[in-house]
């Protein structure tokens, strides 16, 4: 189903490679005790600075956004909030590992729902576009439900530069709460397995999946290639599906987590089409991007071709 992908690389000397992983991640380390309200601020500098200093990001944001359907006004936000999650990465993956981001959540929503789920061993599955703040949003919901119902299972990919997979893997495991599982089959059937079970899950649906990992559906009006993951785990072990945002409220106001069911769909059909559930996936995405298309990642090719896997030789 899913493999572990991991992009070749020109071998280099380890004396070249080991003092550069060392610096970035001390330096992320070193951002992450700087406080989030300042790292927020400068991270919507660096989004302006980002917008006119680069034409083709500047080009392809506006054009997703206004193929969307959104105005300037409504799209403008993106700029700095893009910034701003950046900015934020340093607290979210460096901090030490008991600073919990809890006081940072302002207010939930939606999770009466969530808990019923999870009380009735029914599992749960959020879908969690790059809208708002997506890494606060798994380590709350993490911290918040893992002594009563266990951890958050999630499958995790390695980043391609080799620091900054090692600073998130080792953030992300260290995280109370939080399970990690390699992308590859056994990693699926142990995710699988978890929500069959009655666990719970953060997938984010909005990456073009490799060649062979997804299927055409609507989104936004156009087709887009889109994952087939999340449609066949929520239609194959019948779990509660919900949407999830970690709005950003602004620098030093914290974050709004909301859920959201998502029912009635191809989702919770195992036998419909799984067009129909992607569809119906995308259909949900959307909703939530027309909320806040402020916060929303523009700049991503939402709608390029996709690409064989590549692996590298063990």
């Amino acid at each position: 189903m899913w493999s572990a992908t991991f992009q070749s690389q020109r071998a280099r000397p380890a004396y070249f490679i080991v003092p550069r992983l060392f610096w970035m991640i001390t330096l992320f380390r070193l951002l992450a005790r700087v406080p989030l309200s300042l790292m927020q601020r400068l991270g919507t500098l660096l989004g302006w600075i980002v917008w006119w200093g680069s034409s083709g990001y500047r080009n392809r944001f506006k054009a997703n956004a206004q193929a969307a359907g959104f105005t300037p006004d409504q799209y403008r936000p993106a700029i700095a909030a893009a910034g701003a999650a950046l900015a934020e990465l340093p607290f979210m993956w460096g901090r030490p590992a008991g600073v919990s981001v809890l006081p940072h959540v302002a207010s939930w929503s939606g999770m009466e729902a969530v808990e019923a789920a999870l009380d009735e061993k029914k599992g749960a599955i959020f879908i969690t576009p790059h809208i708002g703040s997506w890494e606060l949003l798994g380590q709350a919901v993490a911290e918040r439900y893992a002594d009563k119902y266990g951890p958050m299972t999630a499958l995790y990919r390695p980043a391609r530069k080799a620091w900054m997979s090692e600073l998130v893997a080792s953030s992300r495991e260290n995280r109370h709460g939080l399970k990690m599982l390699p992308t590859n089959t056994s990693g699926v059937r142990g995710l699988m397995r978890a929500l069959k079970s009655g666990g719970y899950t953060g997938i984010l649906p909005d990456q073009v999946p490799p060649l062979g990992q997804g299927v055409w559906a609507p989104f936004f009006g156009r087709p887009a290639y889109t994952m087939t993951l999340l449609p066949r785990l929520a239609q194959q072990t019948g779990v509660r599906v919900f949407i999830a945002v970690g709005e950003r409220l602004g620098p030093g106001k914290g974050y709004a987590i909301r859920f959201e069911p998502l029912e009635g769909t191809a989702l919770s059909d195992p036998k419909a089409p799984i067009e129909e559930a992607a569809a119906a996936m995308n259909a949900g995405i959307e909703k939530l991007i027309r909320q806040l298309p402020g916060q929303y990642v523009w700049d991503y090719a939402r709608y390029k071709e996709p690409r064989a896997e590549m692996e590298v030789a063990q």
